[in-house]
């Protein structure tokens, strides 16, 4: 998973497109695929309050988006 827009990248958008923090988990982040996890986790099981699953919602899509864009090179 070297550069953004590789097809690691992309597959770890898809694996978190269906599991929050799996592509994460892939590209070898650990505690960020343990913290989208659980926050979406904890928000989509208290759906029913509204608020925490639309936090959850864009969390999950986050988790996405972050996916797709992480690259191993510093920004600094």
């Amino acid at each position: 998973m070297a550069e953004q827009g590789s097809g690691g990248n992309v597959i770890a958008a898809l694996c978190s497109f269906f599991i929050p923090g799996l592509g994460q988990l892939v590209q070898g982040r650990l505690m960020a695929a343990i913290l989208f996890f659980v926050v979406c986790g904890v928000g989509y099981f208290l759906w029913v309050l509204i608020i925490p699953g639309i936090i959850a919602a864009l969390v999950h899509l986050w988790a996405i988006i972050d996916a797709a864009t992480f690259s191993t090179r510093r920004r600094f």
